[in-house]
């Protein structure tokens, strides 16, 4: 019995030590092995690989994968109009050299990370505060982002980290910042609403004088052809009234006055005193006016 124990817990101490001389990467990862501190390869192929008992040979496991630092909360920048700008970003990355990675963060992401958001920070704040708000936001925003990705990947560069991309999620104002900009969009769109209605004004009277000016052009015109036809008129009825008492003067004076007593009695109640023997009663006294008559 004694000795089938002593097989037993050799086999066992001898499964662990092969155990830890045995070990896996994945196709996702890389593997760096190491012993007392010092470096001896890095693993980037998957695969089955053997190495000395630990303590004598370590390894650490690395992502080969694309990861990413998506920042908790709005940072606040300043812009160079003064301006608090909220941003939200986020990064894109990779390790691309894990020996370097290793002596730069102990094979820690997270410090990497922390590391990596101190320097798109830092980028960020350089670029923005030499622009306004609206280079920012949309003119100059693919120039900025990819300056911010320039820097950033050449500072990652020398931590064995490869930055794939940088982006901002959102771009906004402060509170107070915003309710400010508010106002001055009111204002600068009441202004143009107030200077749209004066030209309105302006054009809606420039063209009442024009119709007015036309109906006073149309109205004298039209009143010169009245007067022009009427003297016409006037000329011709005058000249046939010359031709009728040319033919005969006596009947045209006798007509003249009917037209006159037509005028004078209109009704009945119409009274007018004059002499018996006055010339305006010359054709009541009697045909041809020389007899007397009522």
């Amino acid at each position: 019995m004694p000795r089938i124990f002593a097989v037993l817990a050799a086999a066992l101490i001898g499964l662990i030590i092969f155990s830890s001389c045995v070990f896996v990467v994945d196709q996702r990862q890389y593997a760096v092995v190491y012993a007392l501190g010092e470096i001896k390869r890095v693993i980037e192929e998957p695969g089955l690989y053997f190495k000395a008992p630990a303590p004598l040979q370590n390894v650490v496991y690395m992502e080969r994968r694309i990861l990413t630092i998506d920042t908790p909360e709005a940072e606040s920048f300043i812009t160079s109009e003064k301006k608090n700008l909220l941003i939200d970003s986020y990064v894109k990355w990779r390790i691309v050299d894990p020996k370097v990675f290793l002596v730069s963060f102990a094979g820690d992401e997270r410090r990497a990370q922390d590391r990596l958001t101190q320097i798109v920070k830092a980028a960020l704040n350089e670029e923005i505060t030499k622009r306004t708000i609206r280079e920012v936001v949309s003119s100059e925003r693919t120039k900025v982002m990819q300056t911010i990705v320039d820097k950033v990947a050449d500072d990652a560069k020398q931590l064995g980290i490869d930055v794939v991309d940088v982006r901002l999620k959102r771009v906004d104002l402060k509170p107070e910042v915003s309710e400010s900009v508010y106002r001055r969009m009111e204002a600068e769109r009441k202004r143009v609403a107030n200077e749209l209605r004066s030209q309105g004004a302006a054009e809606s009277e420039r063209i009442r004088a024009e119709a007015d000016r036309e109906r006073e052009v149309t109205l004298a015109k039209a009143y010169r052809e009245a007067q022009t036809i009427k003297g016409e008129g006037d000329a011709k009825a005058a000249s046939i009234y010359n031709a009728a008492f040319g033919q005969n003067p006596e009947f045209f004076a006798f007509y003249r006055s009917l037209e006159a007593y037509r005028q004078s009695f209109r009704t009945k109640s119409d009274i007018i005193m004059v002499d018996p023997q006055s010339d305006f009663l010359r054709f009541m006294r009697g045909a041809g006016g020389s007899k007397g008559g009522k």
